[in-house]
């Protein structure tokens, strides 16, 4: 049978104790049962795997040549064990999460991190959705749990946490016409009179009210496009500071200076679950870890 479970962790455990009689204390054996392991795997094997001339077996060269090996198996073999009673207690097969892209820059990465080292074999999946498409998956069932900007109004299907906040700025590229016909600074009706760049779901009918100002409205769901759209000087449009900033400080878009308000609309940032579903131990450890970031 060569090397299994077993005698990996009996060979594991002879390199790292000294000894026949240690690693015998350290697996809760008797010595004699060791050493009978190790004469087995020897001889399945045609390896010397131990030298006892001396006083103590001393690992051979073929040894230390599968030590490397038997080590990545060991480990595979706690992971695998650590996923197997995991998923006796709820955990996932896969963990989907449905994140509005504007929020594809927010400090989520770190507990899904963390969550993989806890739970290292777990499948995650990542979808970028806008706000309106993300909800839905999360009510189809399609994603666990959704990390949007707090809604307009509560939903008594969903429960949430927030998690960090951010601000919405409206923007427009420097070299946009209205910026020079207003003399550098705007009021609030030249935002309903010049094009809006509108990140928005896939249905015609979703949009966010708060953030629909102008007349004339150019809609895509992703957020760099709606970037690329306002640094072109094809209209204005909301973005969320963190996401705006790196491109103010290059100078492709501008945070709109106005004459007669402040530019800026601070929100939450929530992960999102619905409660007509269980939630499962590896989004329930995620929005732990992504609450305690928040902290």
């Amino acid at each position: 049978m060569s090397f299994s479970s077993d005698s990996v962790a009996v060979f594991l455990a002879v390199i790292d104790h000294g000894s026949f009689s240690a690693a015998a204390r350290a697996l809760g054996r008797v010595p004699s049962a060791i050493s009978m392991a190790i004469a087995n795997l020897e001889a399945e094997l045609d390896l010397s795997l131990f030298d006892r001339g001396g006083r103590e077996p001393q690992p051979t060269a073929a040894a230390r040549s599968l030590e490397p090996q038997a080590r990545l198996l060991a480990a595979q073999l706690r992971q695998l064990q650590v996923q197997a009673l995991a998923l006796t207690q709820g955990l996932e097969n896969r963990l989907t999460l449905a994140i509005a892209p504007e929020l594809l820059a927010a400090p989520w990465s770190g507990p899904l991190a963390a969550l993989a080292a806890e739970y290292p074999l777990l499948e995650v999946e990542v979808l970028a959705a806008p706000q309106a498409d993300a909800l839905a998956l999360l009510h189809s069932g399609r994603a666990h749990l959704a990390l949007v900007f707090e809604r307009p109004s509560l939903d008594g299907r969903e429960g949430f946490q927030e998690v960090a906040s951010d601000t919405m700025v409206a923007v427009m590229a420097p070299d946009h016409p209205v910026l020079a016909a207003a003399g550098g600074r705007l009021r609030e009706e030249h935002l309903t009179t010049t094009r809006q760049i509108v990140v928005a779901g896939r249905d015609l009918a979703t949009s966010d009210p708060r953030f629909v100002f102008a007349r004339h409205v150019w809609r895509t769901d992703n957020a760099l496009a709606a970037l690329s759209l306002i640094t072109a000087g094809l209209g204005w449009g909301w973005l969320p500071r963190n996401f705006a900033r790196p491109h103010v400080a290059t100078g492709a878009l501008v945070e709109i200076p106005f004459e007669n308000l402040s530019n800026g609309l601070d929100l939450w940032v929530d992960v999102v679950w619905s409660r007509e579903r269980p939630l499962g131990l590896g989004a329930q450890r995620f929005v732990a870890l992504i609450a305690r970031k928040k902290e």
